[in-house]
């Protein structure tokens, strides 16, 4: 083992205070807009209950509520929680969306979901993404949609931004999930490239992917 693997086994998760803290830099971290594969992906599913991971100031969550969903946002951080209730009461869409705080290596939402969307649900740290994605697919109801989309590398700016984060590939993903054989449909891995603007202004781009599977029952 080096001395890296040891230490970022020993580091702990980004909690409450961290991403608390990360918000309150800025009146907003975000776009604003959802993110592009959610808005391409959920284009032909038929809006039912909707769960958002890591929701952060809720751009995914009310385009859902927009399209018809009924969505349950849920972060780890209060301050991006008021900050998304306070979208959604701008966009005149609180009453269908329910915001939630939960540290999602520690409890997750109760219910089963339509389609359960985990974008960018990465953190620092000793970060139990792939035991909080296999809960995200025990929540998705039947005939649901899991939707996992992930950076599979750094910016073209910096390559080696964030080198401490594992990037799993669609595969991967798909095999972390442990899903029974026979119970899903893989309708998409996928890996993309995604247009960005740099912290100079100057356009750049930074790999991601995504993986889609339908829970059969």
């Amino acid at each position: 083992m080096s001395d890296h693997q040891h230490r970022h086994q020993q580091e702990p998760a980004a909690g409450e205070e961290f991403w608390d803290a990360r918000y309150s830099e800025s009146d907003r971290i975000w776009s604003g807009k959802p993110n592009e594969v959610l808005v391409r992906e959920v284009a032909d599913l038929t809006p039912g209950r909707a769960l958002d991971l890591g929701c952060g100031e809720g751009a995914d969550a009310v385009w859902l509520a927009r399209q018809g969903w009924h969505v349950t946002g849920t972060d780890i951080s209060g301050v991006a929680l008021e900050r998304a209730a306070r979208h959604a009461e701008e966009a005149k869409l609180a009453d269908r969306v329910e915001w939630q705080r939960h540290d999602l290596a520690e409890s997750f939402p109760a219910g089963e979901f339509d389609l359960v969307s985990a974008c960018f649900l990465h953190s620092y740290g000793d970060f139990p993404r792939e035991r909080i994605l296999r809960t995200a697919a025990a929540a998705v109801a039947p005939g649901g949609v899991l939707l996992i989309a992930g950076h599979a590398g750094g910016p073209s700016w910096d390559p080696d931004k964030h080198a401490e984060i594992d990037f799993p590939t669609p595969e991967q993903v798909l095999a972390q999930l442990e899903l029974p054989d026979g119970g899903w449909e893989v309708l998409l891995a996928e890996e993309h490239t995604q247009a960005l603007t740099g912290p100079d202004g100057r356009p750049g781009t930074r790999p991601d992917n995504a993986l889609k599977v339908r829970r059969l029952r």
